[in-house]
């Protein structure tokens, strides 16, 4: 479903500030794979990201979505088929549009045989109210509000929505619940998995928590230097721990695991 053959990306060659952020990468995903990611900073995780989504176009190799080669598609047109949360919640939606409006911009973007400078039908409001409703936090009685007066928590939840009225090809997390408090987070995280697996959407998650990056999804990948170090699934996954992942991840990468946020989280 998804593949990157021998992915490479530097920045800055040549210069004092030249940093190799993905080296000679090679990964496969299974259409419905929910792929949790772990790294220290500097790692690559969100290099691997951008890369994906087409914010940058690799030095070399290839990205092919869904059978077709996107490795030079710019990343406006790779938006119709992936969707992305950032950590910050206030990314992802116009604070000064209100909760409709923002709904229907990301519907009409994405929708096919949609024009993005359609008009919303009474059908298609009634949609958005009833997938605001299965969020249960009660938007659907505010859809006329800006979303910049939402809460951190609600918002992020609507970007979920967002991204995901129609289903996406691919979903990429990138640690979408670090900026919220821990209740609200473990929401978002229970609507993540709902919507994942309702859709059956194929996903890649960036976390800082181990414990997280081996309990949701299938697989759990860790990054070091641009490279993907571990790849674990099944019952290896089952078994493995967070000191056996902090092991495992020193023996592949030759060096420790040492970003505090992760460790102590």
């Amino acid at each position: 479903m998804l593949d990157l053959h021998a992915v490479s990306k530097t920045f800055h060659p040549g210069t004092v500030n030249e940093r190799a952020a993905l080296r000679d990468l090679t990964l496969h995903l299974n259409e419905g794979d929910f792929v949790s990611v772990i790294g220290s900073n500097g790692a690559g995780k969100s290099s691997l990201f951008n890369a994906v989504a087409g914010s940058f176009f690799i030095d070399s190799g290839s990205i092919t979505l869904g059978g077709r080669d996107v490795t030079f598609v710019p990343e406006h047109k790779r938006s119709r088929y992936i969707g992305r949360l950032f950590q910050d919640p206030l990314r992802g939606t116009a604070p000064h549009m209100t909760i409709e409006e923002n709904l229907a911009l990301a519907y009409l973007r994405t929708a096919e045989a949609k024009n993005p400078f359609s008009h919303i039908s009474r059908r298609d409001r009634d949609f958005f109210r009833e997938r605001l409703r299965l969020l249960d936090m009660g938007l659907e009685d505010r859809m006329q509000q800006p979303v910049g007066l939402l809460s951190g928590g609600q918002r992020q939840a609507l970007t979920l929505l967002m991204a995901t009225i129609v289903p996406p090809k691919l979903l990429l997390l990138d640690e979408h619940t670090a900026a919220l408090d821990p209740a609200t987070a473990e929401k978002v995280l229970s609507l993540t998995e709902k919507v994942v697996s309702e859709h059956g959407i194929t996903c890649l998650m960036v976390t800082h928590n181990m414990s997280q990056a081996l309990s949701l999804g299938s697989r759990t990948l860790m990054m070091a230097d641009g490279r993907i170090v571990l790849d674990v699934s099944g019952e290896e996954r089952k078994s493995m721990t967070v000191e056996k992942l902090v092991a495992e991840f020193k023996a592949r990468a030759g060096q420790a695991l040492d970003n505090d946020r992760i460790l102590l989280s």
